[in-house]
């Protein structure tokens, strides 16, 4: 019988950083689901995909072969044999993904592969409905969080580490503009899970957030 922890929230809550460290820690394996949604949003933007026509995003997203496989230990996420895994986090990515996450057929074929997934490893699953949609019956749920202002002063402090420029009010207005987007789309929006966990980590370092995640599955 698997294990399976889900871990949603909001975008730039750190959900990924902590996923991967939880998972490490407990010796389960991540799955990193907006990776999968970022590969699809990438086949999209290769394929020139008007997001506004439905039917079109539908009509592509049947075409794309997206796989997860580890390579000594790292995740490494496939797009139709290609390892993508390093183009997968940039703005333009981020944006078409949470546009075209809400297209049932793109949906529908990432999920199949998620729940299968769980089914039969311990897992670490992290995204924006895990807890209510993908593994509804998930043995740990948390609902991981921090103030808009909190998760902009992140991504850009990230984006100036690696030497890019960027505007922090910009990035902070962006946020609260991929937040409204995810928390009033019509197919499964983002929203905490009834019993899932409340960690808001606008306060707390990452090892806290981590302990705190990990100790909820050792209860």
């Amino acid at each position: 019988m698997s294990y399976q922890i889900a871990i949603d929230g909001p975008a730039g809550a750190g959900k990924s950083t902590v996923a991967k460290a939880v998972a490490k820690r407990l010796g389960y394996i991540y799955v990193d689901t907006g990776a999968m949604y970022r590969a699809m949003a990438l086949h999209l933007l290769r394929q020139g995909v008007d997001t506004g026509d439905a039917a079109a995003v539908s009509a592509a997203s049947r075409h794309a072969d997206i796989t997860i496989s580890y390579a000594d230990g790292v995740q490494q996420v496939l797009l139709n044999g290609e390892n993508v895994t390093g183009l997968l986090r940039t703005e333009e990515v981020g944006n078409m993904a949470s546009v075209s996450s809400a297209n049932p057929d793109v949906r529908a074929k990432l999920v199949e592969l998620q729940q299968a997934l769980a089914a039969r490893e311990n897992v670490v699953m992290d995204g924006r409905d895990i807890g209510t949609c993908v593994l509804p019956q998930a043995d740990v749920k948390v609902y991981l969080t921090a103030s808009a202002a909190c998760r902009a002063k992140r991504r850009y402090d990230e984006l100036q580490a690696k030497g890019e420029s960027c505007d922090l009010a910009a990035i902070e207005e962006d946020i609260r503009e991929r937040d409204e987007r995810d928390m009033t789309r019509a197919i499964s929006p983002l929203c905490q899970a009834e019993d899932a966990v409340l960690v808001d980590s606008s306060d707390m370092t990452v090892e806290e957030v981590i302990e705190k995640i990990a100790s909820l599955a050792r209860k």
